[in-house]
């Protein structure tokens, strides 16, 4: 019996979504665990996969602005709705497959998926109990601390919109210095060494309020924490891979080796 998990790649536009799709789909392929990619961004030019199942199939971002008259901003949030209205199609396609898993790349701009009704539909309409977010953190923003205090605080909302299990990472990680990985490791788990980055970042602007979002993310310490990935080697996709499993499976691996 296939376990047809779902997973949500989820991120600010440019943090790497469709490089981590692509990424995780090869890393299952070398492990004979099946999985298929889901294209959800109907405005995707050039994609590193070939997608199994591709919204472009049903909805064109080009052909919305042309036929609405609509600007490129618009266009997407026509987009995002006409993909709900078209999920029972998409839900049938996907299911005909039987795999392991299924990587759902979602559109560019993080707020059309997690912040519109439309991207809450989709994410209850597919196989729900089987879904697991991983939101991806832009490293270029991730490497100052009010940046890191920021990306972590669109995590939490992304987890309090769509409520499933969610895993943050560091997408991108081998673009960046050891040093600079360890840095943000360290914020990620000890809440007291990000307070004093971001006081020390800018004193005259974040002290007062640093000390109310840092009392936020200590009742939500958990969600803080991330994992490192990049394309050299396959970096960090195993540990990915176990926290998922851990999950669904209590850590039990479908892995053939």
């Amino acid at each position: 019996m296939k376990e047809e998990i779902l997973l949500y790649f989820i991120g600010t536009a440019g943090s790497g979504k469709s490089t981590l799709t692509h990424l995780f789909q090869q890393w299952t392929e070398l492990r004979g665990i099946d999985s298929i990619t889901v294209n959800l961004d109907p405005g995707a030019e050039i994609l590193p996969y070939e997608p199994d199942v591709d919204i472009r199939n049903w909805i064109s971002l080009r052909e919305v602005m042309e036929t609405h008259n609509l600007g490129p901003n618009g266009a997407q949030i026509a987009c995002a709705d006409m993909i709900a209205l078209n999920i029972d199609e998409i839900k049938e396609s996907i299911e005909s497959f039987k795999t392991d898993y299924i990587l759902m790349d979602t559109p560019g701009q993080l707020e059309l998926f997690v912040f519109r009704e439309s991207g809450r539909h989709i994410v209850e309409s597919l196989n729900p109990k089987k879904t697991a977010i991983a939101y991806l953190i832009d490293p270029v923003l991730a490497i100052s601390p009010s940046g890191f205090v920021s990306h972590i605080l669109l995590s939490l909302s992304t987890n309090f919109r769509l409520g499933k299990p969610q895993i943050n990472i560091l997408s991108k990680a081998d673009i960046l210095s050891e040093e600079q990985i360890k840095e943000i490791q360290l914020w990620s788990k000890d809440i007291n060494t990000l307070y004093n980055a971001v006081i020390e970042e800018n004193p005259s602007v974040y002290r007062e309020m640093s000390e109310e979002l840092i009392q936020v993310l200590q009742s939500f310490e958990t969600h803080t924490r991330l994992i490192p990935t990049g394309i050299n080697d396959f970096m960090g996709i195993s540990d990915l891979y176990t926290i998922i499993q851990f999950i669904f499976k209590g850590g039990e691996d479908m892995t053939s080796d």
